[in-house]
C-alpha cells in the first residue's frame, strides 16, 4: 500500500507526465521528462524551463541540493513511489526522479564559430551523445535535420545527461538551406564522411580547421543524403590507421569536433 500523501502510477498527474514519452505529446504540450539526478541538476540551473519535479521520498535526503534549488526556485516537489517513478522512467533501474521541463529547442540561427549538425540521425542515444560532445567541444549550437530524432526523446536525453541545457538547438532544420545560410555568414561547411576526398590530418595540418566551421554528420546506416557533398566545401574522412572498418557516428563526432575546437583556440 502506497504511502499517505505519494502520488502513484494510477495518479492523474503521472499518467499526463507519462504521455510525454510520445514525441506528439510532447509537441501538444510543450514539455518533456528529465530523468535522473544529475540530468535534473542541470535543469533546476534552469528555474525557468522546470515546470515540477517528480521524486521518492528518499532522494530529498539523499540528494538534498537537488530539494533545495527546487524549493528555492519555487518548483513544485511531488513526492511519489516506486511505481510511479518507474512509470516515468525507461531506464530497467530508475534512479527515483524525473522533471517535467519546457522544451528547450530554438529557432534556427546561422552564426558562430563551430556548429555540429545532425542529418538524419535516427539514433536517440547518438543525438544525446552528439549534444554532450558538442557541449564539451565548445560548440555553439547543435542543429538537427528534418527526419532526425527528436532530441527530446528520453533516451536522447538521458544520453545527453544534462548537456540539452547547455547548448542551444535547432530541429527539423533544412539542411541545403542551412548550409547555404552558413555561408552567407561566413562559415565553411564541412562534411564527416568515410569517403572523404579529404582527410582530417590534412585539415589540421593546412589550417582549414581554425576557420569558422559547421560539421556534418549523416544517418548511422547510410551516411549523409546523396548530393550533401556536392555543396559542402570539403567532405573529410578520419583517417583509420588500424584494421577497423569504419568509426560510428558519436566517436566520428567526438574527433572532429575535437580538432576544430583546439584548431580554434591555438
Amino acid at each position: 500500500m502506497a504511502s499517505p500523501g505519494l502520488l502513484t502510477a494510477q495518479s492523474a498527474r503521472i499518467k499526463q507526465a507519462r504521455r510525454l514519452a510520445t514525441r506528439a505529446f510532447r509537441r501538444k504540450a510543450g514539455r518533456f521528462l528529465v530523468e535522473g539526478p544529475q540530468a535534473v541538476r542541470e535543469a533546476l540551473e534552469h528555474r525557468e524551463l522546470v515546470v515540477e519535479v517528480y521524486a521518492e521520498p528518499e532522494v530529498a535526503t539523499r540528494h538534498r541540493d537537488l530539494h533545495d534549488l527546487a524549493a528555492a526556485a519555487g518548483v513544485p516537489w511531488f513526492e511519489v513511489n516506486r511505481a510511479a517513478v518507474e512509470a516515468l522512467s525507461e531506464t530497467v533501474t530508475s534512479q527515483g526522479v524525473v522533471a517535467v521541463c519546457s522544451l528547450v529547442t530554438v529557432p534556427f540561427a546561422p552564426t558562430g564559430t563551430l556548429i555540429a549538425a545532425g542529418v538524419q540521425v535516427r539514433d536517440p542515444g547518438n543525438v544525446g551523445t552528439l549534444i554532450r560532445t558538442a557541449d564539451a567541444a565548445g560548440a555553439g549550437a547543435v542543429v538537427l535535420s528534418a527526419e532526425s530524432v527528436d532530441p527530446h526523446n528520453p533516451k536522447a536525453v538521458r544520453a545527453s545527461v544534462g548537456s540539452i541545457f547547455h547548448v542551444p538547438i535547432s530541429t527539423d532544420v533544412d539542411i541545403v538551406e542551412a548550409v547555404e545560410s552558413w555561408r552567407d555568414h561566413g562559415l565553411q561547411v564541412l562534411a564527416a564522411d568515410g569517403y572523404g576526398a579529404t582527410d582530417l590530418d590534412t585539415c589540421i595540418d593546412d589550417g582549414t580547421l581554425a576557420k569558422p566551421t559547421v560539421w556534418l554528420f549523416g544517418n548511422e546506416a547510410h551516411g549523409l543524403p546523396d548530393g550533401i557533398n556536392a555543396i559542402v566545401d570539403h567532405s573529410v574522412k578520419v583517417p583509420i590507421y588500424g584494421r577497423a572498418e569504419s568509426l560510428n557516428l558519436a566517436t566520428a563526432a567526438a574527433v572532429c569536433l575535437y580538432a576544430s575546437a583546439r584548431a580554434q583556440r591555438r
